[in-house]
């Protein structure tokens, strides 16, 4: 209901709002989500018996305004709406009427307290902020032919709000690992980045950046006439490695396009059978360079056998299930199986009389992880758009998601997925405009 006062009438106030550029452009920036779904979430949640004050809705238009707006605090983002009045009717909060206030209502006892945003930004139920998410995602299908052929994935670091991320305050234990910190109790110790330093002996000398927080996880998609879009995102605790990221990235990007992904890129983090193993099913290719991790490398033939030190291609013997989950293949010596031919080697494990024996991940992932030409133009042409995720993190990063201004992992997750919803409306406006263009060409 809008309110009316001794100043101004409904009528009135129905201008005011019309008229107020603010109130305007969030009304088209919403107008691009699908609100139903929170409506729907909203009364399975309220027929629970559970009342519900201000409608869910309502948060979640304040906290996306937080991230648009720049404000880091809640604090910032209540005086903001307490000078824009006209948006706390249009966010459908509820009013606390009083007909001697200028607007009929009182602002201040409307808003909820500093305490209360972000009590209500940490108990946001992921689950819904994934459906919005994903009906950006359905919304940019409908207006980008293709979407989603190619998916890019990569990880950003984020700093946790901790005294111990802040090089000029003393810390008697910074980078102790074990211990959980008052400031954020979520947040983990990792390794930001790891360089070689050279020694004056000549000698190189690792040297690591660590740093407190989160890892934000992204899949996306980029198309040369609309720009960058994201798929799919995920966050946790800064201590995990970059490719644990993938399963839950491509399991989410497969939900939202309603179908799998053709082709994968990403960096060597992700260099591991089961990122490949997702792209040869589907009949596409995973662009990711070969990272050994520091393991020996051996030769293989073009079909994945391996070459035994003599340069022989070895003899198939059993396969097994492998303890990390896949299925292995051991390879034996030729010159002893399937029958000793007589031929002698120098080798020090055919004077034990066993030869040579690798065993391999014999997966169709593992297989074309090795035999993968990295110098094709097919391979080249999908490495390249790795560079989404790069056009995405700066976006976010514009955003604020670099350095969360709250004290949890929830919220800091919460924070990170309306962050990609803001870049996909972004994107999906962009699109809209784009096609609308088109259309008045013809």
């Amino acid at each position: 209901m809008i309110p009316s006062s001794s100043l101004f009438d409904q009528s009135t106030m129905i201008t005011l709002i019309e008229q107020d550029p603010v109130v305007q452009d969030y009304r088209a920036f919403f107008s691009l989500l699908d609100w139903s779904l929170v409506d729907t979430w909203e009364q399975q949640r309220s027929s629970r018996g559970r009342p519900l004050t201000h409608p869910t809705s309502a948060y979640l238009k304040a906290f996306l305004l937080r991230l648009r707006e720049g404000l880091i605090y809640s604090t910032q983002l209540r005086s903001f709406l307490l000078k824009h009045p006209l948006l706390i009717i249009d966010f459908n909060f509820e009013l606390v009427y009083d007909p001697c206030a200028p607007y009929g209502f009182d602002a201040e006892k409307t808003l909820p307290c500093r305490y209360w945003f972000g009590e209500k930004l940490r108990t946001l139920d992921p689950a819904l902020l994934q459906d919005v998410l994903h009906a950006t995602v359905s919304a940019l299908q409908a207006e980008i032919p293709g979407l989603g052929e190619t998916v890019a994935f990569d990880v950003k670091h984020l700093y946790a709000w901790v005294k111990e991320n802040n090089m000029r305050a003393y810390v008697s234990e910074r980078f102790n690992k074990d211990q959980v910190l008052a400031g954020d109790p979520d947040c983990k110790l990792g390794v930001k980045r790891s360089t070689n330093q050279e020694q004056p002996d000549g000698s190189t000398k690792e040297k690591k950046e660590l740093l407190w927080g989160y890892g934000s996880g992204v899949a996306a998609a980029t198309t040369s006439d609309y720009g960058d879009v994201v798929l799919a995102e995920y966050t946790q605790p800064f201590n995990e490695a970059d490719v644990t990221y993938f399963l839950p990235l491509y399991q989410q990007c497969a939900l939202a396009l309603h179908q799998f992904p053709t082709h994968i890129t990403a960096d060597a983090a992700f260099d591991a059978w089961y990122v490949y193993q997702r792209a040869t099913i589907h009949g596409g290719i995973a662009a990711v360079p070969l990272n050994q991790h520091g393991h020996l490398i051996y030769e293989r033939a073009s079909d994945g056998v391996p070459l035994c030190p003599k340069k022989l291609r070895m003899h198939p013997t059993t396969q097994f299930n492998h303890t990390y989950g896949y299925r292995s293949q051991r390879f034996r010596c030729p010159l002893l199986f399937p029958q000793p031919t007589g031929t002698p080697c120098d080798h020090a494990q055919f004077a034990k009389g066993k030869g040579c024996v690798k065993d391999v991940n014999w997966e169709q992932g593992a297989r074309m992880r090795i035999s993968l030409d990295r110098t094709s133009p097919l391979f080249k042409s999908i490495y390249t758009q790795r560079t989404s995720c790069e056009r995405i993190n700066s976006q976010a990063k514009e955003l604020g998601i670099e350095h969360p201004r709250v004290h949890n992992g929830r919220s800091v997750a919460n924070l990170n997925t309306l962050i990609y919803v803001i870049i996909n409306v972004r994107a999906l406006s962009r699109a809209i405009s784009i096609n609308r263009g088109l259309l008045q060409m013809n």
